[in-house]
């Protein structure tokens, strides 16, 4: 796939974790304001299929910006409008704050599915229930009808400490399928990545970590092409 990776959070981790600079100015900030076209915030990576709009911290003026705007939840599904319609990008993945702002609000608004990142932790349990709330908020009240859960991928696992393994079990009692099989292990090289501006399927890629990734990968395709063929219309430029 063509994919366009949308970093939303200022704290930049996706950009940063590509090796790529924050630069004043290089986020989608100015196209929520309407002032500019997101296309040209868009940046080439060293993987091939691969391109990103990043971010840097002037995102963080966003949430203020948008509580005055008018129509601020559909902000960014506006901006997104001309790069679909080019037809460049199979896929859209959109990186959001790890919050329920203003910001990853017009995320939900603009795109056809969610995939949640779930710590096998018992505080992000609590996190995952206030999410659904918000989620069917955003198909009730009609900002986005069609919005669906792809899944829950449960992240930092400890095979080793029953606390994960307790986790892991309550969260696919509750939500059965939708939990993704691939399990994102808890390891020292992953945490390590980052810093070396480098995915870990480039910094390790023979390592655990990297192998996970690989099967969550496939079995994200699989599931995108199930959303496309229940909504075949939605097929070019899936968010």
């Amino acid at each position: 796939m063509r994919v366009l990776l949308l970093d939303l959070d200022p704290q930049a981790n996706a950009t940063s974790g590509l090796g790529i600079e924050k630069k004043p100015g290089s986020s989608i900030y100015q196209a929520l304001l309407g002032s500019t076209d997101p296309a040209s915030q868009i940046v080439s990576t060293r993987f091939a299929g691969l391109d990103v709009i990043p971010s840097e911290l002037d995102l963080c003026g966003a949430e203020v910006e948008l509580a005055r705007a008018d129509e601020n939840v559909i902000r960014l599904k506006k901006a997104l409008e001309p790069v679909l319609r080019k037809q460049q990008y199979q896929l859209i993945l959109i990186d959001c704050p790890p919050s329920l702002g203003l910001l990853t609000i017009n995320a939900f608004a603009a795109a056809q599915g969610v995939l949640v990142p779930l710590q096998c932790e018992y505080y992000a349990l609590e996190g995952i229930s206030t999410l659904q709330k918000v989620l069917n908020q955003v198909r009730e009240n009609g900002l986005n009808p069609q919005l669906q859960l792809i899944g829950i991928l449960m992240t930092m696992y400890d095979s080793r400490t029953r606390l994960a393994n307790q986790v892991v079990e309550e969260v696919r009692r509750f939500f059965g399928d939708l939990v993704f099989e691939t399990l994102i292990p808890r390891t020292t090289r992953l945490a390590e990545a980052p810093s070396f501006g480098k995915p870990i399927i480039e910094y390790d890629p023979y390592s655990s970590a990297s192998a996970a990734y690989e099967v969550l990968a496939q079995e994200m395709q699989a599931r995108l092409a199930r959303l496309q063929a229940a909504h075949p219309r939605k097929a070019e430029g899936l968010v």
